[in-house]
């Protein structure tokens, strides 16, 4: 028995936007123009199409994340959440908000400082979880890993990644512990590396002088 496939309303998509913005000097990263839009408007040009919800983790100007998220007609402030803590504890504590206020299955996680972010990347991942081999096609399906992210030849992009919800409480307890490796915690649940042949759509603006170019810099 095969393993059914991944509907896109099975997965929710999570923009994480709740960074301290440090090497652009405290300022609201997601919020910076690129290209004539904020940044996280490309993100969310790119990511929509692929889910069935969208969220933002945000932890400051929740009003103007919401402002963005409205554009696709829906209200927008339901889809801003935050991080359970106040320190701006990293991508693992967005991707525990994310896990907690999901209604679906899967959450698929992206930065929002990658406006050229994979158009195929749900896909991609979700084929890696559906792809385990099954020796007796008569038998159960073998349940699926519970995650997946991306990689290409320059190395490991673990926040370009598919989260099963259930990880949530895992997670809490990880973050509690004081870890705060998206990679290390996703190498303990045997999370499955999915190759990219291009680097340039794992491009992301760190910088306020990444943000006067409008191309990729050559991997």
């Amino acid at each position: 028995m095969t393993t059914p496939p991944f509907r896109r309303s099975d997965i929710t998509g999570l923009i994480l936007a709740g960074g301290r913005g440090q090497r652009m000097g405290g300022r609201d990263k997601g919020l910076q123009p690129f290209a004539g839009r904020p940044l996280v408007e490309h993100a969310i040009a790119r990511l929509h199409p692929q889910v069935g919800a969208l969220l933002i983790s945000a932890n400051r100007n929740r009003d103007a994340y919401a402002a963005a998220l409205a554009d696709l007609g829906t209200d927008g402030a339901d889809g801003v959440i935050s991080d359970e803590t106040q320190d701006f504890a990293g991508p693992l504590a967005g991707m525990l908000a994310g896990l907690r206020a999901a209604c679906t299955d899967y959450v698929l996680t992206v930065p929002c400082d990658s406006p050229y972010l994979p158009d195929d990347l749900g896909e991609r991942l979700c084929a890696a979880l559906n792809a385990l081999p099954q020796s007796d096609p008569d038998a159960p399906a073998s349940p699926r890993p519970l995650a997946a992210y991306a990689a290409t030849a320059q190395g490991p992009h673990p926040v370009f990644a598919l989260l099963h919800r259930s990880l949530a409480d895992d997670l809490a307890a990880t973050l509690a512990a004081g870890e705060h490796r998206v990679r290390a915690w996703l190498a303990r649940h045997k999370a499955v590396q999915v190759h990219f042949g291009d680097e340039r759509p794992f491009y992301n603006v760190n910088t306020l002088d990444d943000l006067l170019t409008d191309s990729p810099r050559a991997p």
